[in-house]
C-alpha cells in the first residue's frame, strides 16, 4: 500500500515537472519567434528606428550671462526657481482615508503663508471666500480620485525653502519618502530676475520666452546684447552604454557673456528720484532723463517716468526718441557757426529785429553771441546761420551730417531713433519746385530747433562734445565683457574726433554759461555757487499723434548742460512734458541743478566737499533713530551744536499689529521696527521717513507690505 502511493506521488511530481516543462519550453520557444521576427522579419524597421532615435540630436540650452552694474552689481540675472505641485491622482492620496479635518488645516496654512493672490486675509470677505484655499481643496477633494488633477500648484516660482515648509504643512507631512513616491513635488525652471526692480527698466531691458523654451531679449540691453548674453547652444544624442541607453554630449553649451554696463546705482537712484519729484510736484505727463560721463561717454544713468492714472511708473524710453528741441538746438548752430567761421568773437554783434516771421521780445535789438545763447534769440541764431546758408540752404542738412548728426549711435539702448532734418532741396519728392522764400523759412527755423526731431541722446552728445573741447565721445552703456576666457574692458570710441576746434569749444561753452549766470539769463534758477552749471533751456509744442498740428495747450520743455563749469565731469539732459504753470527753468533746469548738488554733496565732482560744509548758522539736522544718540551725532558731524527730530517710540505709543508713525526715522530703525512685525518692507529714495504706505494707526497684518518714502 506504501509503495503505491509513493509510486502514484511520483507520477504526480513527474507530470508537474512535465507541464512545467512544457511551459518554459513553450515560452522559449515564444522568445525565439519574437527574436526570429524582430531581428529576421522586422529587422529592417527596428533598424530604421534605431537609426533615428540614435542619430537624433537635442539641442541643449545655455545659461544666460549677467547684467551688471559699473561697480559689479547685478542689475539682471537667472534664478532657479520651482513650481510645488500636487499629484492628487497619485495612489497613496487616492488610498488615504479623506480626512478633512487635516485638510481644513491644510487651507489655512496655505492661506496665511502662501495665499492665491497676495493680501488675501485683508481684501473683503467674499474675495476671501473666492480666492480661499478651503474653497479650491474642497473642489478638488470632492472629485472622483481618478478625475483629479495631477498638478495642484500651491506656490509659482518658489524656492527650495518653500518646498520644504509646505511638506511640513498638515496632511502632506505624512506623505514620507521621495521622487515618485511622494505625491508633492517639484518642477525646476530658471526666470529672469532684476534685483533693483523697476530702475533703469527700460535701459536693461527684459526677456521673453519663444516657443522653444528659449529665453531672448526684447528691449533694453536685453534685446541689443542678446547675441553675447544668450550664449551658445549645446548638442547631445542617445548612446549604448552597459547600463542602457543615456545622453551623451558631444559639445557643450557655453554660458552667455556677463556684462557690466555704465550705470550707475547711486546715480541712477538720484536720477530717478529728482525727476520723480519735479515731475509729481509739477504734475507733468511724462519725464525722461540722462547723466553721462563727459571724457568718457558713460551713460551713468537714465531715467524714464510717466503719469499712469495719478502715478509715475517707468515710461516709454523717450530719451532714444525723436522730440522737437527747441532752443537747446542753439548752442549746436553757434558750433557750426562758429567752426565756419560765420563769427569770430563770443563778443561779435549781431541784429535780432524781427526776421523770416520771428520776432526777439528781449532787448537790445543788437546782442552779442553770449546774449543770443543767454536770452535765448530766435532771430540772432538764424541770423547768424544764414550768414553762411542763406544761398543754398540744404548745404545746412550736408554740414550737420559732416559732424556724424545723422549716423546711428549704437549706444546699446534700443529702439534708438536718428534726428531727422528735412534737407531742403528746391524740389520736392514729387518734383514740384520750392521757393527760396519757403526754404529760407524752414532755415530760420531748423536753426533754432524747430521744424526738426531729435533724440534728446543726440542733443546730449555735443554739449558733451562742447565740454569735452570739441571730442565727439560715443554715448554707451556697455562697459565690460567677462566669460570664456574674456575679460575685456571696451575702449572709448569716437563718433567724430573732433566735431570742432578747441577754440570753438570753448566759444561754445562760453557763450552756454550766459543762461544760467547771464543777467538776463533763461536758466537763473538753476544757479548755485557750489557748482557751477552751464547750459541751455529749450521749449517746444508737442504735436498731435493723429493729424499732426502742434498742441498749444501743453509745452515741453527742456535743458541740457554740463557741471562743473571749469572741469566738466558730467554732462545732463532732461526734458519734461506738460508741467503746470511753468518753465524750463523751474522744471528740467532744476532736475540738473538738483542732481549737480547731490554729486558735490557726495563729493563726486573732484571735489573736498562733505554733508557739514557750507551750513552757514543751520545745525546739522539728525534723522531719528532708535539707538543714535545726538552725542553720537555730534561726534561724526563734527558740528558744535545739532537739532534732532523728536518723535514718540512707535513700539511704545500703538499697540500691536497697527502701523506706527514713522516720520523722521531713518531706513535701519523704521525697516527694523516694521521687520519685528513680520512685515516685508520697500524703501524708495535715501534719508529719512517722509512718507508711508499705510496710514499710522492702520491694522498691521504679517506679511504685508509697507512702503516708505525717504528724503535727505
Amino acid at each position: 500500500m506504501t509503495a503505491t502511493r509513493k509510486k502514484n506521488n511520483k507520477s504526480n511530481i513527474l507530470f508537474r515537472y512535465g507541464i512545467i516543462s512544457v511551459g518554459f519550453l513553450l515560452f522559449a520557444i515564444l522568445i525565439g519567434m519574437k527574436l526570429f521576427n524582430t531581428t529576421i522579419i522586422q529587422a529592417n524597421a527596428w533598424n530604421e528606428r534605431a537609426r533615428r532615435d540614435f542619430n537624433k540630436i537635442d539641442t541643449l540650452k545655455p545659461e544666460r550671462g549677467n547684467i551688471l552694474a559699473d561697480n559689479g552689481n547685478i542689475l539682471a540675472c537667472n534664478l532657479k526657481v520651482y513650481d510645488i505641485k500636487i499629484d492628487l491622482r497619485h495612489d497613496r492620496v487616492k488610498k488615504r482615508k479623506l480626512n478633512w479635518a487635516q485638510i481644513d488645516s491644510l487651507a489655512d496654512s496655505l492661506d496665511r503663508y502662501y495665499p492665491r493672490i497676495p493680501d488675501l486675509m485683508s481684501r473683503h470677505p467674499d474675495t476671501i471666500k473666492k480666492y480661499s484655499w478651503h474653497r479650491k481643496l474642497k473642489y478638488e477633494f470632492e472629485k472622483d480620485p481618478d478625475k483629479r488633477t495631477r498638478s495642484l500648484r500651491f506656490v509659482k516660482k518658489g524656492s527650495l525653502y518653500d518646498f520644504e515648509v509646505i511638506k511640513g504643512f498638515p496632511y502632506l507631512r505624512d506623505f514620507k519618502g521621495k521622487g515618485s513616491r511622494n505625491p508633492l513635488y517639484k518642477e525646476e525652471r530658471n526666470v529672469r530676475i532684476y534685483p533693483y526692480g523697476r530702475m533703469a527698466y527700460r535701459s536693461i531691458g527684459r526677456v521673453n520666452e519663444n516657443d522653444k523654451g528659449e529665453f531672448h531679449g526684447y528691449s533694453g540691453l536685453e534685446a541689443d546684447l542678446d547675441s553675447l548674453l544668450y550664449g551658445k547652444e549645446g548638442y547631445a544624442k542617445k548612446v549604448t552604454l552597459t547600463s542602457g541607453i543615456s545622453n551623451w554630449v558631444t559639445k557643450p553649451t557655453q554660458r552667455g557673456y556677463d556684462v557690466q554696463t555704465t550705470i550707475n546705482i547711486d546715480l541712477q537712484d538720484m536720477l530717478e528720484e529728482q525727476l520723480l519729484q519735479i515731475c509729481r510736484d509739477s504734475h507733468a505727463e511724462w519725464g525722461t532723463a540722462i547723466l553721462m560721463e563727459v571724457e568718457t561717454g558713460e551713460i551713468k544713468a537714465i531715467a524714464n517716468l510717466e503719469n499712469i492714472n495719478g502715478e509715475y511708473g517707468e515710461a516709454l524710453n523717450r530719451a532714444v526718441r525723436g522730440f522737437e528741441p527747441g532752443s537747446v538746438m542753439k548752442p549746436i548752430s553757434m558750433m557750426i557757426a562758429f567752426e565756419d567761421g560765420l563769427v569770430k568773437s563770443v563778443n561779435d554783434m549781431i541784429d535780432c529785429s524781427p526776421f523770416q516771421r520771428t520776432s526777439d521780445p528781449h532787448a537790445p535789438t543788437v546782442k552779442s553771441m553770449k546774449q543770443v545763447i543767454e536770452m535765448s534769440s530766435n532771430t540772432g541764431i538764424s541770423r547768424v546761420i544764414f550768414r553762411g546758408y542763406a544761398q543754398n540752404p540744404e548745404k545746412f542738412h550736408d554740414r550737420l551730417a559732416s559732424i556724424g548728426f545723422f549716423e546711428p549711435m549704437h549706444s546699446g539702448i534700443a529702439a534708438e531713433n536718428i534726428p531727422m532734418v528735412r534737407r531742403l532741396v528746391d524740389k520736392d519728392s514729387k518734383g514740384n519746385n520750392i521757393t527760396m522764400t519757403a526754404r529760407h523759412l524752414d532755415l530760420a527755423r531748423q536753426a533754432y530747433g524747430y521744424n526738426t526731431t531729435i533724440p534728446p541722446l543726440y542733443t546730449l552728445a555735443y554739449y558733451n562734445a562742447i565740454a569735452n573741447k570739441g571730442k565727439m565721445v560715443r554715448p554707451h552703456l556697455m562697459k565690460r565683457l567677462i566669460g570664456n576666457g574674456v575679460d575685456s574692458t571696451l575702449k572709448i570710441s569716437y563718433i567724430r574726433e573732433q566735431v570742432c576746434s578747441e577754440e570753438t569749444a570753448e566759444k561754445v561753452k562760453i557763450c552756454l554759461k550766459e543762461p544760467v549766470w547771464g543777467p538776463h539769463g533763461t536758466a537763473r534758477a538753476v544757479q548755485d555757487e557750489r557748482v557751477v552749471i552751464a547750459g541751455k533751456t529749450g521749449t517746444a509744442y508737442p504735436v498731435f499723434e493723429k493729424g499732426g498740428g502742434y498742441d498749444h495747450s501743453r509745452r515741453r520743455y527742456a535743458f541740457a548742460g554740463f557741471f562743473p563749469y571749469d572741469n566738466p565731469k558730467y554732462s545732463c539732459i532732461c526734458l519734461i512734458l506738460a508741467p503746470s504753470g511753468t518753465s524750463a527753468n523751474r522744471t528740467s533746469g532744476q532736475v540738473v541743478k538738483n542732481m549737480a548738488l547731490k554729486m558735490y554733496s557726495r563729493g563726486l565732482l573732484d571735489n573736498i566737499s562733505t554733508y557739514t560744509e557750507k551750513r552757514g548758522d543751520d545745525a546739522p539736522i539728525v534723522a531719528a533713530s532708535s539707538k543714535a544718540s545726538p552725542a553720537e551725532a555730534v561726534k561724526i558731524t563734527k558740528s558744535n551744536k545739532t537739532k534732532s527730530i523728536k518723535v514718540e517710540n512707535p513700539k511704545h505709543k500703538l499697540a500691536i499689529n497697527a502701523m506706527p508713525d514713522l516720520s523722521g526715522y531713518d531706513a535701519p530703525s523704521a525697516i527694523k521696527i516694521l521687520e519685528e512685525q513680520g512685515v516685508n518692507v520697500k524703501c524708495n529714495g535715501a534719508g529719512r521717513v517722509v512718507a508711508q504706505s499705510t496710514p499710522p494707526g492702520a491694522e498691521l497684518r504679517k506679511g504685508a507690505s509697507v512702503i516708505l518714502t525717504l528724503r535727505n
